[in-house]
């Protein structure tokens, strides 16, 4: 096995490790949180910025998270399944 696939390996294995690790916290750190999201630390820093996802700045420079509304932000804005749009247009059909 060589060298690269060796060190892919053990940073999948961290990563994961850490992704369980963080499954015990309610509180996430700015790095944390981006990892939990799947999403970049500058992008989660953008969105802070922005004022588009809820956090907590209770020191200069520190950002938190919790993650239940980390969670809640995630699932924000559901897109119907093509089921259920079937479903709303045929009863729309019917009322007419």
């Amino acid at each position: 096995m060589s060298t690269i696939m060796i060190e892919q390996e053990l940073k999948a294995i961290k990563e994961f490790i850490t992704r369980q690790a963080l499954q015990q916290k309610d509180i996430l750190t700015l790095r944390e949180a981006a990892l939990y999201a799947g999403i970049s630390m500058s992008y989660l820093y953008k969105l802070t910025s922005a004022r588009r996802i809820p956090f907590y700045k209770p020191a200069l420079k520190l950002i938190f998270f919790q993650k239940a509304e980390l969670d809640n932000w995630l699932l924000n804005n559901r897109q119907p399944t093509i089921s259920e749009l079937s479903e709303v247009t045929s009863t729309r059909r019917r009322s007419n």
